[in-house]
């Protein structure tokens, strides 16, 4: 496989641990925006990273550590979650992802073939980035859009019933720095750090341009108008009144302290069964103790 060259943040050797005043001050006043949609902050973790990342372009050092003071959290709590979801990217991304499915579908109805032309004409593999920065290139299991197979995405953007000629033309117009309109959605392909922050909330304006639903995604709902077909009727209100059922004879009846519809279910603040209660303080000293531990003895060594 051809070596990649990932690009580093311009004009410096290696990542920053930090933002300088001005980035930092603008950072933050978006950050409060986000922050302010959730009644605990810390909920505000994945658009905050999203956030960072339309910064840098990936989640950086810089970026982990401004999400960690922002919300009050260890640098260890914010990589755990960064390093969990594939969205988020650990080492600097190319200006557009093309993703190409290769699930069963796609495949079969050539994705493999686009992928295979793809990596050969841009001489990368699985989410490799083109020396230009240009390209990051990913084969993805499902883009949800099996009606149009074979798909491919771009930025999370639609290019539908692609062909091996076609997806390379779209890719190459992209390294030319040309704009290129997905199959539908926007009227343009938007960069990987646009992208980012509107996924961390923020509007870009494009959310009602093109085409959103196409004919073979419509076909059923347009059938069952054409049919009169409809799903069966529920009595909402005689649901909600029914008494439930009484066990059957021989069986246990529901432990009294199962959780009920609409009742507080969610385990999040709750120990595991036997463990001793903590705080999100105890919590909180834990894992800074992990992030400030001292280093092994082969690794001062090294």
């Amino acid at each position: 496989m051809t070596a990649i060259d990932h690009p580093r943040i311009p004009g410096s050797g290696r990542p920053r641990a930090a933002y300088d005043d001005a980035t930092r001050e603008r950072l933050a006043a978006d950050a409060a925006q986000v922050v302010a949609r959730y009644p605990d902050p810390r909920s505000a973790l994945l658009p905050l990273l999203h956030l960072v990342q339309s910064e840098d372009g990936y989640v950086s050092p810089a970026g982990i550590a401004f999400c960690a003071a922002t919300l009050d959290l260890s640098t260890a709590q914010v990589s755990a979650v960064a390093t969990f979801y594939t969205q988020y990217k650990r080492r600097p991304n190319g200006e557009y992802t093309v993703g190409v499915c290769t699930n069963t579908l796609c495949a079969i109805m050539g994705g493999d073939a686009i992928w295979e032309d793809l990596t050969d004409r841009l001489g990368i593999g699985h989410d490799e980035t083109t020396g230009d920065g240009k390209i990051t290139l990913e084969r993805i299991e499902c883009n949800a859009a099996c009606d149009y197979a074979p798909v491919m995405m771009i930025n999370w953007e639609f290019f539908d019933n692609q062909t091996p000629d076609s997806a390379a033309e779209v890719v190459g117009r992209l390294i030319a720095g040309e704009p290129v309109a997905p199959t539908r959605g926007p009227s343009r392909v938007q960069t990987f750090k646009q992208v980012s922050r509107v996924l961390a909330g923020f509007d870009d304006g494009l959310a009602d341009e093109g085409v959103a639903a196409g004919e073979p995604t419509l076909r059923g709902l347009r059938l069952a108008r054409e049919n009169g077909w409809t799903a069966p009727s529920v009595d909402a209100a005689q649901a909600e009144d029914a008494a439930p059922a009484a066990p059957a004879a021989g069986t246990a009846a529901p432990a009294a302290s199962a959780p009920q519809p609409g009742a507080e279910q969610s385990s999040v603040d709750r120990p595991a069964a036997g463990a001793p209660e903590r705080s999100a303080d105890q919590e909180k000293a834990e894992h800074r103790a992990d992030d400030t531990s001292k280093p092994a003895d082969s690794e001062k060594e090294s």
